[in-house]
């Protein structure tokens, strides 16, 4: 008797938690998703300035190259001044080919040496100076320039913060147009912001005239924007009568 009354109890306490959980009452939720862009004035440059070099044998493109490259550092870091953060980012040295019909065996023509040099500067009005100067001593390659920001989190959080106001407001339009009030927040997602740099394509200016040359080249800034998405859930419930 006390065997069965034991095994009872064991299953009155198995069914417990099924009973209970059948009986929770079901949350009514609601998911929203509010975003935002913010535009503000880049205060950083970065400009990718290459040197190529062809020669017959591959010693002599990387030497002409490197004094080429030399010449051209010393420019700029006249003219963007101590500040400015110069960097290597890419090096190549290829040799060149001449291709014939037939399947006829190609034939060496020589080798080509790249160099380029990413300089980095917080002076936006130097930055026609840095690219004159760069050219004038004999860059041959400017591959483009891209805008941003030195304080990329302040711009980010205000991001952020603005989608996630967008989307609490516009749960609690919805959920009073259905007559029902936000409880609370069950659940919150976002996107990491995405900022979205300003790009120029520069190419180099051959060919111009002494007089022109003297003029630096103009470069406008722009502005950047950086944009946020946050989803949240949130909870409802019927209005108070």
């Amino acid at each position: 008797m006390r065997l069965a009354l034991t095994l009872l109890l064991l299953a009155a306490a198995a069914m417990t938690p099924a009973l209970a959980l059948e009986s929770a009452p079901t949350l009514s939720s609601i998911r929203v998703t509010g975003d935002s862009k913010v535009t503000t004035k880049p205060d950083r440059v970065q400009i990718d300035l290459g040197v190529t070099t062809h020669a017959m044998h591959s010693q002599e493109a990387a030497t002409q190259n490197a004094r080429q490259v030399d010449t051209v550092l010393a420019a700029v870091r006249k003219a963007a001044g101590p500040a400015a953060v110069l960097k290597t980012i890419s090096y190549s040295l290829e040799p060149n080919y001449q291709y014939h019909p037939n399947g006829v065996e190609p034939t060496l023509t020589g080798y080509t040496a790249s160099n380029v040099v990413q300089v980095t500067l917080d002076e936006l009005a130097k930055i026609g100076d840095v690219i004159d100067s760069a050219t004038q001593a004999g860059a041959n390659h400017v591959q483009g320039i891209q805008f941003t920001l030195r304080d990329q989190d302040a711009v980010r959080a205000t991001a952020l913060r603005e989608a996630a106001l967008r989307a609490r407001a516009e749960a609690d339009v919805l959920a009073a147009a259905l007559g029902l009030k936000v409880v609370r927040v069950l659940m919150v997602e976002e996107m990491s912001p995405r900022m979205m740099p300003v790009r120029n394509m520069m190419v180099p200016r051959a060919g111009i005239s002494s007089a022109v040359a003297n003029v630096a080249t103009p470069v406008e800034a722009g502005t950047l924007d950086v944009t946020a998405d946050v989803t949240l859930t949130v909870e409802v419930a019927p209005l108070a009568r």
